[in-house]
């Protein structure tokens, strides 16, 4: 069995979805199922933390694109926390390494987006 936690938050500035372990064909439909439930304003910012994720394959990249999408059918916004190396190589190789904003945590992300700041 894939190790694999998803954790969901909401703060002032947006949904945080926190994904741990190994996140591939056999993970991604309970990602999905959490992406499903999130409920973002428009203005606020959906934060992905992928600080503990081990292992991403192209279903986790589908899921990402999912979370994008969804945050964008609200009129929300959607960054990347922690992104590790080797999703960042991933998402170079695929043409998605411009696709998202990304940051080095969760906290900066959300500091950095305007409508926290009053941007």
């Amino acid at each position: 069995m894939t190790e694999f936690t998803v954790v969901t938050r909401d703060t002032p500035a947006g949904p945080v979805l926190e994904l741990t372990g190994d996140l591939d064909a056999v993970t991604a439909p309970l990602a999905l199922q959490a992406v499903e439930a999130l409920t973002p304003r428009a203005g606020q910012q959906v934060v992905v933390e992928l600080t503990g994720l081990r292992f991403c394959d192209s279903s986790g990249i589908s899921t990402l694109i999912a979370v994008h999408n969804l945050a964008h059918a609200a009129d929300a916004g959607i960054a990347l926390a922690g992104v590790p190396r080797h999703l960042t190589r991933t998402l170079a190789l695929v043409g998605l390494d411009g696709f998202f904003v990304t940051h080095l945590t969760a906290a900066q992300a959300q500091a950095a987006w305007p409508e926290a700041t009053g941007g």
